[in-house]
């Protein structure tokens, strides 16, 4: 048979149209499958498995093609069929052909917009909501004095008269860290600022302080109007300074037409202290305190408020306020990151939380002083949640309230519901860039990549140049897709703009280099590391020493990465020493043995971590240290233990992102295991779909 009439045979034996029609049928089961079987939780092999049996089925379709014929009678050897049924046969197919392809476009069309339009809802800034008459912004207010010393005295009236306008139930209040961005002495575009926060009104004012003298100047401003609803200038003895913010408050409710209970006009009234040198030391650590979060010099700012507070509390021994910001610098210091985790820094917390509670036992602020102690010290999230709700009632616009029941729900492995609350905790504090920090952690722990890309552009739309947050978004890719171009890209961007910038972002540009196998820029991440840990996150924190070690051996150095180990361990075994009952500290420690070849000193310190750090009484830290634990396993030899390890923690959230895509199939960590069946199929298990 010539080559001609084989083509022609083809074509009348509907070997060609056959081929269409399967190659459609197949597109249109591949659609299906992809899109039903997650829904059904069907293993992501079961449709490898289609894909497979689709292909190998298809040369079988075209030789049963060539050799069969469906007819009306049934299906008959070719040969035995009527010519003139074959024509009917063939239009048939065709139209089934043309049937089965409209399906598969539609289903294609409509997968292809569903996915266009999640894309497009990631990139997209929270819906706008209906903005309530009764909110308002209170902006950062001029400092008219002559000495600039006096910049913090103002920040402090400014903030007094937002802290007493948050004590109304019957408005939303913006908190401080959304307006500390908008300074004054620039133009502001009041009506885009409010649409920024989301608020109807904004608050303007400035202070003049001379000798014992005060001159206060504020007016309410309706935004979206720009009409000046109230305007009014205070001239006073400085020692009524006090009294002009409780004024303002209240004349502030009135022109809202807010209503003010007797405990609300009560709370409004009481001065925070009778020492204005209190007050100013108290102003300066709140301005400390309140950007330590998101800080890379959390650490010394807290401690540097730590000692202003204790000053200010030794002039006025009844300073509240005072007390309850003395309570969470101790308590953030022990909590997080490990920066202090000692019984001497909790019972300085202890202590802070006391003396307010005995300077006012009912007050909303001290049960939220219990809260925070309770959470960030003794892990008692019961007890917080309890302390929490009854401060609920009179701080109605206190985003801490939320942001920490936001937290707590996280501890205890609800991770959809600790993220609502820290959606909600932005409403009344929307241009926080620690809590949208926190926010993005959170859609990573989820695994919703790119929703968490999303919240770090946010972020970057309040700071801009904030190099650890665009490489932090950069870094995103590295774990969901286990692409380190987006972050090459931004590291050398950040690079350009001087030595110093890359400084924050250091320990970024170290784990790319390590994914990256990568030693000279893993050697200059380190340099730009200082004494820096070489990793870091939640609880667990690997020194600069540990760094080395890994860089010494990933050259096959192993002279330098033993001593590097060396004084890693030597480190870590002091934090343990000064931190005895911290599992995280621990379970570094035995990941260090595990590099020294330590094996059973290694996995009994791994061990006895995640029980001192149950997921039980703390899913976040708790899940990190069983992670680090895998790794100790797998660097110990034990990698039947450490598959074990793997597979309980990789079948739902996860906190931090060393079970992530990325981190399990690049960087060294998880080398003893490459190539193993079980590890191989964990991997891919994890691959964005």
């Amino acid at each position: 048979m010539n080559s001609g009439n084989f083509f022609a045979e083809l074509k009348r034996r509907n070997v060609y149209k056959v081929a269409v029609a399967y190659a459609v049928v197949g597109w249109l089961l591949v659609q299906v499958a992809t899109q039903v079987f997650p829904f059904f939780e069907i293993p992501n092999w079961a449709v490898r498995l289609v894909v497979v049996l689709l292909i190998l089925g298809f040369p079988v379709a075209l030789i049963l093609s060539w050799a069969f014929e469906i007819t009306p009678e049934g299906i008959k050897l070719e040969g035995d069929v009527d010519r003139r049924i074959t024509r009917k046969t063939g239009r048939k197919l065709t139209a089934l052909i043309v049937i089965v392809a409209a399906v598969a476009a539609g289903v294609t069309v409509f997968r292809f917009l569903h996915s266009q339009q999640a894309i497009k809802a990631a990139k997209q800034p929270p819906l706008v909501v209906a903005i309530e008459s009764k909110s308002i912004a209170v902006l950062p207010f001029e400092n008219r004095s002559e000495d600039k010393a006096n910049a913090y005295f103002t920040d402090g009236v400014q903030d007094e008269i937002l802290t007493d306008l948050a004590k109304i139930a019957d408005l939303k209040v913006i908190s401080r860290t959304s307006v500390l961005q908008y300074k004054s002495g620039v133009a502001r575009n009041l009506r885009e600022i409010a649409q920024q926060l989301g608020v109807a009104n904004v608050v303007e004012g400035s202070v003049q302080r001379s000798g014992n003298r005060v001159r206060v100047n504020a007016q309410l401003v309706d935004a979206r109007t720009d009409a000046h609803l109230w305007a009014q200038t205070y001239d006073r003895d400085l020692a009524d300074v006090f009294g002009i913010q409780s004024e303002i408050a209240k004349a502030i409710a009135d022109q809202l037409q807010a209503k003010l209970s007797p405990n609300e006009k009560k709370a409004i009234e009481q001065p925070p202290t009778i020492d204005l040198a209190a007050f100013d030391l108290y102003s300066r650590a709140k301005s400390l305190v309140l950007t330590a979060g998101f800080s890379a010099t959390s650490a010394p700012d807290l401690r540097k408020a730590i000692e202003l507070l204790d000053e200010a509390v030794k002039r006025d021994p009844s300073f509240f306020d005072a007390y309850c910001q003395l309570a969470w610098a101790h308590e953030f210091l022990y909590a997080h990151r490990g920066f202090d985790h000692t019984p001497a820094r909790l019972a300085l917390a202890e202590a802070a939380v006391q003396a307010a509670t005995k300077l006012r036992p009912d007050a909303a602020e001290t049960h939220l002083a219990r809260a925070n102690y309770l959470y960030y010290g003794l892990r008692d999230y019961a007890g917080a949640l309890a302390e929490l709700e009854i401060a609920r009632r009179a701080l109605p616009n206190d985003p801490r309230l939320f942001e920490l029941t936001g937290y707590i729900l996280q501890r205890r492995g609800q991770q959809e519901e600790g993220l609502h609350n820290l959606q909600r905790a932005m409403e009344l504090d929307p241009r926080n860039f620690f809590t949208l920090q926190q926010i993005a952690l959170s859609y990573q722990a989820l695994r919703r990549y790119a929703e968490s890309i999303a919240a770090l552009d946010r972020a970057l739309a309040i700071v801009p140049e904030n190099a650890e947050t665009r490489a932090d978004r950069g870094l995103v890719y590295l774990f969901w897709k286990a692409d380190t171009r987006p972050l090459d890209q931004t590291i050398d961007a950040i690079l350009a703009q001087g030595p110093g910038a890359i400084v924050s972002a250091a320990v970024i540009w170290f784990n790319c280099a390590l994914a990256e196998r990568d030693p000279a820029a893993a050697e200059r991440a380190l340099v730009a590391l200082g004494d820096n840990p070489c990793l870091f996150e939640r609880g667990i924190s690997l020194s600069h020493s540990f760094g080395e070690g890994l860089l010494a051996r990933m050259n096959k150095d192993e002279a330098r990465a033993r001593s590097a180990f060396e004084t890693a361990r030597a480190q870590q075994e002091k934090i343990v020493q000064a931190q005895p009952d911290y599992g995280p500290a621990l379970c570094v420690l035995g990941l260090i043995d595990a590099a020294l070849g330590r094996k059973d000193l290694a996995l009994d310190e791994g061990r006895r971590a995640i029980a001192l750090m149950p997921v039980e009484k703390d899913f976040v830290n708790g899940s990190l240290v069983l992670q680090y634990f895998a790794i100790t396993a797998a660097w110990a030899g034990e990698k039947e233990l450490a598959l074990q390890q793997l597979e309980d923690r990789v079948r739902g959230p996860v906190e931090g992102n060393m079970l992530s895509y990325g981190a399990l199939k690049l960087p060294p960590f998880w080398d003893p295991l490459r190539g193993d069946p079980r590890f191989e199929k964990i991997v891919q298990s994890l691959a964005p779909k």
